[in-house]
């Protein structure tokens, strides 16, 4: 009996340990910690001959420019006739975080205008609301497009102007940060709709697509906190949103405002909003009815410009990309997270989940909604998400992309920050009192952290 026993419980050891040793060799062929200007463009380990041509077939479409339709180029026209960018490397460079200005110091096209109006309870509006979460801008839609094809006038131009004003630490340093000024130029279908609302949004890096599906919703959940019920000021909630995939509402893990579900949809409603391309999810284009050129313009040969095949494709190459997440050995690592613990940023930029795989990520998010106060708010309502509130950004893989750009990355959602210290100092509303007791660490204390997140 006792050698059935002793069987049983070595048997049991050797169990425990191929699982973890799978979740170890599964994390490697996910996750690097090589800090690479080409590291995002590079597919997991392990994918076979069929797995690695889907990959590439993928990349071609994510990389390729589209160009108007008709073309005798069936595989890639479809292009517009309104649009911002023609592909998708165009606003996520090497697969990192857009630009805010160009080589010339004009407004990036990776900076989107998204455009709604707040809803007047009608049924019309109601209906709307379930499906989309927002209300379009009757006129221009759902975001500007920055150009147009098949002499269909573009939408406008985005402006951007700043104010300077300066921000005193108790020690006596000052820093001084930039508020944006938004402006629309150039409009081509007249004024806007009195009252529309106009949210600024920097194109996202992609780096952990992937890895944002593998974690388990009610790992998510759990940090939920509507009510504040531990008091320390905190309140995330979660954004569900509707699927036109799975025709019902899901938990909201992509966009600023974790306004999409799933992977597939995300890249659907980019190809949709930024390139103008149909797909089965996306299946009309973005024209309005107060646009006769755009309803008018010629069109593909095909209904659909990107089939299911090909949308498939590009979502199996984002999903199969490596991710980038920082050596925690490292003592910068271990002295700056000890900071970012001790004054409470980690309760929303939380560094560690257990992916469905069994093995452990470091995306730096909650995924949550969190009022981030007046100074960030956009006043606009996405499904759950009020005018105030964010899904917490992802931090991982931001390090990244200065060796991509040669530039240091612009933070937050519309790029205001030039750097950590002035997105830091931007937070409010749930993240006040982190942004106190970050100004009331002394200076060493202050660098420290920043370094940390600077290899992230």
């Amino acid at each position: 009996m006792k050698s059935i026993k002793k069987i049983i419980f070595l048997k049991s050891l050797t169990a425990i340990f191929c699982i973890g040793l799978f979740a170890f060799n599964l994390e490697n062929n996910y996750i690097s910690n090589e800090k690479h200007s080409k590291l995002l463009l590079k597919p997991i380990d392990g994918l076979n001959n069929e797995q690695t041509d889907i990959f590439m077939l993928g990349r071609s479409f994510f990389n390729i420019p589209w160009v108007k339709a008709p073309s005798v180029t069936t595989a890639r026209d479809g292009l517009g006739p309104l649009f911002n960018a023609n592909s998708c490397i165009s606003c996520h460079p090497k697969n990192g975080r857009g630009e805010l200005f160009t080589k010339d110091n004009l407004t990036s096209r990776a900076l989107i205008a998204r455009l709604s109006i707040k809803s007047d309870d009608s049924f019309q509006h109601r209906d709307i609301l379930k499906k989309k979460g927002f209300i379009p801008e009757p006129v221009y839609g759902e975001q500007l497009a920055i150009n147009g094809n098949l002499k269909v006038p573009f939408e406008g131009n985005i402006k951007i102007d700043f104010e300077d004003f300066e921000v005193k630490f108790p020690d006596g340093e000052t820093v001084i940060l930039q508020k944006p000024k938004y402006s629309l130029e150039n409009l081509n279908y007249g004024e806007l709709k009195e009252n529309s609302v106009i949210s600024y949004r920097l194109a996202q890096s992609l780096n952990g697509m992937a890895l944002i599906d593998l974690i388990d919703e009610k790992e998510i959940l759990k940090n939920q906190d509507i009510d504040d019920k531990n008091g320390d000021g905190i309140s995330g909630k979660a954004n569900f949103v509707y699927s036109p995939i799975s025709k019902k509402y899901e938990l909201g893990r992509y966009t600023h405002k974790a306004s999409v579900a799933k992977l597939k949809e995300q890249v659907a409603f980019a190809a949709s909003n930024d390139i103008g391309l149909t797909t089965t999810i996306e299946p009309n284009k973005k024209c309005t009815s107060f646009q006769k050129e755009c309803l008018e313009a010629s069109k593909a040969k095909e209904i659909i410009d990107l089939p299911d095949e090909r949308l498939e494709a590009i979502t199996y190459y984002l999903r199969n990309l490596k991710t980038y997440s920082a050596n925690k050995n490292r003592n910068e690592y271990k002295e700056g997270f000890a900071i970012f613990e001790a004054i409470s940023c980690s309760k929303c930029h939380i560094s560690s989940f257990t992916t469905k795989l069994g093995f452990e990520i470091s995306p730096f998010s909650d995924f949550l909604l969190h009022d981030m106060g007046e100074d960030l708010a956009d006043g606009r309502v996405e499904f759950e998400a009020n005018e105030k509130e964010w899904r917490t950004a992802p931090l991982w893989g931001i390090s990244l992309h200065e060796k991509i750009t040669k530039n240091k990355p612009r933070l937050l959602h519309d790029g205001r920050a030039r750097n950590f210290e002035e997105a830091i100092l931007w937070h409010g509303g749930e993240a006040k009192q982190s942004r106190e007791s970050y100004m009331n660490l002394d200076k060493n204390q202050r660098e420290k952290l920043i370094k940390f997140l600077e290899e992230l």
